[in-house]
């Protein structure tokens, strides 16, 4: 990759593609404090609860490699920007819906905008600075990320309380307008597309869709269809035949939408990976079970919980920078592994954790999943990054994105089906109705809960292994 000239408007560039980075895990970890609320107010049914953070990450899931794609053949900051606009336009849905299928659409809505800032603010910060000033920007726009998350919980807490559930989403609306005009005005000096643009490789891109829907549609409602059911065990057929259409037709293309040689060729790139899934299908649905845990079971009111669940993103925010410098004296390797065990330990203590317990313990065991995160997240990814050629940069950056939302998904689906497998029908209304009150639906979610951190434990243990085992960084 050729070294970019030195932008003289990086750093404005750098502002603003940050905003775009704490506007997506913000909108994910505030809507998770409002879920319980926008339950009865909606009559959503726990399947649709779940669905309403999944398929926001499920439309994140489908389109960040495409669009990241197109995004290098059209202009990046033009897709941002477009990416600025649906996010926005998604919220505003979001406030207004009546019902669980129109806030359900305009999730999606908002995915496809988050997908398109994803896919695009990190690659721009990588164009605008040269290599001596690229890792502390990169450090910059990441810690944005966990701002966001950070924020997030209390915001919604303090939103939910004071002004209702609406106002969760309304509140993107004048920073979404904001940046945008912004991002105007740095328009003329953002990167534009050159040369003709290659054909997009449509076939891959729809098999790519079809395997991560039918793989993750069914995880996340087999608690109402039944385990057993056919349409739990048809869908979850389809996904390995897509998996296996996908791999041929990728073999076949000229220009594939994934380059399959990365996985096929360099074990510290596909082992690494396979570690960031791990973690992410493991840690994902803590704050969403976690705020229902502490709302519905416990009796905390919403903006308690957004308190309490500030342990975990602080400590990621604030230890996050200092993994990474470290990861460039000692190597990344057993940073990555420890904070897997990290993530194991901090789980099984919430797993542990009885309905009587303190909120100082479920503050530290999810203190304890920050610290982990932490130093797993940072060295992780730039082993990756640094696995592969200059040239290879933007792929394994779609590719760890990619990696990120679909273990998300799948921790949203997986972890909050092992919640839910207890209630039973109607459960899930009495629940809502009997919040912070012992019934038998609070016993068999504190069940659930209970046996999904310690499920999530283990898998974030098999991410540790998969990290140990990845073999040696190869310098570039």
């Amino acid at each position: 990759m050729q070294e970019p000239q030195e932008n003289p408007r990086r750093w404005a560039l750098l502002a603003l593609t940050s905003v775009g980075a704490f506007m997506a895990p913000l909108d994910g970890s505030i809507v998770a404090v409002a879920l319980p609320r926008m339950g009865p107010a909606l009559n959503l049914s726990y399947g649709s609860s779940m669905w309403v953070q999944a398929s926001y990450l499920l439309a994140m899931a489908v389109t960040l490699i495409p669009f990241g794609r197109l995004a290098d053949q059209w202009g990046k900051v033009r897709f941002y920007q477009a990416g600025l606009v649906i996010f926005t336009l998604g919220s505003m849905l979001a406030a207004m819906a009546h019902g669980g299928p129109w806030l359900i659409f305009s999730r999606v809505v908002q995915g496809l905008g988050g997908s398109l800032l994803s896919a695009t603010s990190a690659a721009i910060v990588t164009s605008a600075f040269p290599g001596r000033e690229r890792g502390r920007a990169l450090g910059i726009n990441v810690m944005a990320v966990y701002a966001g998350l950070s924020v997030g919980p209390p915001l919604g807490g303090y939103l939910v309380d004071h002004w209702g559930w609406p106002w969760i989403f309304l509140v993107n609306l004048p920073v979404g307008l904001a940046t945008f005009l912004w991002g105007l005005k740095l328009l003329p000096s953002a990167e534009r597309a050159q040369g003709r643009p290659a054909r997009m490789d449509l076939p891959g891109a729809a098999l790519m869709g079809i395997m991560l829907v039918a793989l993750i549609v069914p995880l996340t409602f087999s608690s109402e269809w039944g385990f057993r059911s056919a349409a739990t065990w048809g869908l979850l057929a389809i996904a390995p035949l897509a998996l296996w259409a996908f791999l041929a037709v990728e073999r076949r293309t000229a220009a594939p939408i994934m380059d399959l040689g990365l996985l096929r060729n360099n074990r510290l790139f596909a082992a690494a990976n396979l570690a960031a899934l791990l973690n992410y299908c493991a840690l994902y649905a803590v704050s969403v079970l976690t705020a229902v845990e502490l709302q519905l079971v416990m009796g905390q009111p919403a903006r308690v919980a957004g308190w309490v669940m500030m342990g975990q993103p602080v400590m990621q925010t604030l230890l996050s920078p200092i993994a990474g410098r470290l990861s460039d004296r000692i190597g990344s390797r057993v940073l990555a592994t420890s904070g897997m065990v990290f993530v194991a330990t901090g789980m099984a203590l919430l797993g542990s954790i009885g309905r009587a317990a303190g909120l100082p313990a479920v503050v530290g065991a999810l203190a304890v999943v920050g610290l982990g995160m932490a130093t797993f997240s940072a060295p992780n990814t730039s082993a990756i990054m640094g696995c592969v050629e200059r040239s290879e940069l933007g792929m394994a950056s779609a590719f760890v994105g990619t990696m990120r939302v679909t273990g998300q998904s799948l921790s949203v689906a997986l972890l909050g089906g092992i919640a839910a497998s207890r209630l039973g029908s109607g459960g899930w209304r009495q629940l809502l109705r009997q919040a912070g009150h012992a019934s038998a639906a609070a016993d068999a979610f504190a069940w659930g809960y209970r046996a999904a951190m310690f499920t999530g434990a283990i898998l974030a243990l098999l991410g540790a292994w998969a990290s140990l085992t990845r073999g040696r960084a190869h310098h570039r």
